[in-house]
C-alpha cells in the first residue's frame, strides 16, 4: 500500500457522517443552501444539501443509490 493512502486511512479511521432529512410538500421548496459544520480546529465545513422527490419507494431507492455512490468517492475507507 502506498504511504500517502495509508496515512489517509489512519486519519479517517473514525468517521462521522453528517446528514439531515425532512419531508416537505414537493411544491413548497423554493430554495436551499449549504449547512455549516463547525470543526474543533475552528474551521468551518459545509454540507451540500440534496433533494429527492417522488413516492416513498422512489425516494428510498434514490437515497440508497446516493448513499452507495457517496462511498464510491472514498474507496480507500
Amino acid at each position: 500500500m502506498n504511504a500517502a493512502k495509508h496515512r489517509y486511512n489512519q486519519c479517517m479511521a473514525n468517521l462521522t457522517l453528517v446528514y439531515g432529512m425532512r419531508l416537505l410538500p414537493a411544491d413548497e421548496v423554493v430554495e436551499m443552501g449549504e449547512a455549516p459544520v463547525k470543526l474543533k480546529n475552528g474551521r468551518e465545513a459545509h454540507v451540500t444539501m440534496h433533494v429527492l422527490e417522488g413516492s416513498k419507494e422512489e425516494i428510498e431507492k434514490q437515497l440508497q443509490t446516493s448513499l452507495e455512490a457517496f462511498f464510491d468517492f472514498y474507496p480507500e475507507i
